[in-house]
């Protein structure tokens, strides 16, 4: 299954760029999904999922059965949360579909106390080639939207306006994602994704990328 295994690959890469920061409170900015509670919990994070209506919160429960989960609603603009009240705040599949993402980043950084992680899909590299695949992903998703991408160092600019400053960065796939959804998350397409990260060219050229950045000082 192709959604199984690109979860997988993104629950171990946010893994990985966490390695070694101290488990504490977190908030899943976008989290609906329930994408990130299991294994932020796993790793001892205290998570507390945020939404911008009640269908996120019935999103949450109902379809991914996160029950227990602490839920919070607001804004993007204007998040639920004190300055500094969360050690970490996250958001993955999110940046790139929203318009005004400067102000989400500017959200984000005021409300964490010791990190921002997001993800983001990358303008260079492999991923160069996503416009050429756009069509074929519409045809096989049919409500796929238009996204944005990013380099790394225009976000560190943005980031560095609000105290933060590059941390780690995880980059997922060299493939495309969509080829993993045209092949079905197939054993020979998975093979070859050990291979790209085993051999670096994930590291060169590789996306979307779980992006950590830490509050200076």
């Amino acid at each position: 299954n192709a959604g199984r295994y690109l979860l997988q690959v993104q629950a171990g890469s946010v893994a990985a760029v966490l390695e070694g920061m101290p488990p504490g409170r977190v908030l899943d900015v976008g989290g609906g999904h329930g994408q990130l509670v299991q294994p932020l919990t796993r790793l001892g994070w205290d998570v507390t999922v945020h939404g911008t209506d009640a269908a996120c919160e019935r999103n949450l429960r109902e379809l991914h059965g996160e029950r227990d989960c602490p839920y919070t609603q607001g804004s993007l603009s204007a998040l639920p949360a004190t300055d500094r009240s969360f050690d970490l705040v996250i958001a993955v599949r999110l940046l790139s579909h929203v318009e005004d993402w400067p102000g989400l980043l500017a959200e984000m950084c005021r409300v964490a106390r010791r990190a921002v992680v997001v993800d983001y899909p990358s303008s260079s590299g492999v991923n160069a080639l996503t416009p050429m695949l756009f069509g074929l992903k519409r045809s096989l998703e049919g409500n796929t939207l238009t996204y944005a991408t990013f380099s790394r160092k225009d976000l560190a600019a943005e980031f560095g306006r609000h105290g933060f400053a590059f941390e780690r960065e995880i980059k997922q796939f060299l493939l495309p994602m969509v080829v993993h959804r045209v092949g079905k998350g197939a054993a020979p397409l998975r093979a070859a994704e050990r291979m790209f990260r085993m051999t670096g060219l994930t590291a060169l050229a590789g996306s979307p990328v779980i992006l950590r950045m830490d509050r200076k000082g």
